[in-house]
């Protein structure tokens, strides 16, 4: 038996059977693995659009090399092809700042010292409470005043910058010529 016949190369989708399909499952899986390794240590880690995109458009690439809809290793040659793409574009806009925001976007700005930017917040659509869920995970605060920079990142999470606080003095004693002060630091 020939590699050919056990994944059913040649055949139209309809006449691919389970155990093929299963065969072809499992060849694919690995080819797929093997081109998202090779490709990129940030592919799917914090997805930004961009990655999102290549993911969705990779399975479906994929999953048409598994159900028989479309040429074996064409298909795997594709994936590979959409994964390098990917590669050479984030690559390319890691080195050239002007190409980073028109691939994958930029940042936004929410909220600065303590100020909410409404207009900001409703063109993100992100809500009060989206960023009072950051506040709390990340500030470890819960008050906006509190809050220095507040950015929607480029991979959708809120990150949060706490403004600083000054020390504050709790009280200052003076006993048997020896001074103290105590002093809360945050």
């Amino acid at each position: 038996m020939q590699i050919g016949d056990v994944l059913g190369l040649g055949r139209e989708a309809g006449e691919v059977g389970a155990v093929q399909m299963a065969v072809r499952t499992v060849v694919v899986y690995v080819v797929a693995l093997a081109v998202v390794r090779s490709g990129s240590k940030r592919f799917l880690s914090q997805a930004s659009a961009f990655d999102v995109i290549v993911a969705i458009m990779l399975g479906s690439i994929m999953s048409r090399a598994i159900n028989g809809s479309a040429a074996f290793v064409p298909t795997l040659l594709s994936g590979a092809v959409l994964v390098a793409v990917h590669w050479l574009l984030a690559a390319l806009a890691s080195r050239f700042d002007w190409l980073g925001p028109l691939v994958k976007g930029r940042p936004t700005l929410l909220a600065r010292d303590g100020r909410i930017d409404r207009k900001a917040m409703r063109e993100a659509g992100v809500s009060d409470h989206d960023l009072e869920q950051a506040l709390r995970l990340q500030a470890r605060r819960t008050d906006l005043a509190e809050v220095h920079l507040a950015y929607l990142e480029r991979d959708g999470s809120i990150s949060v910058i706490p403004a600083e606080r000054q020390p504050a003095v709790l009280d200052i004693q003076v006993e048997d010529g020896v001074q103290t002060v105590r002093v809360r630091l945050e």
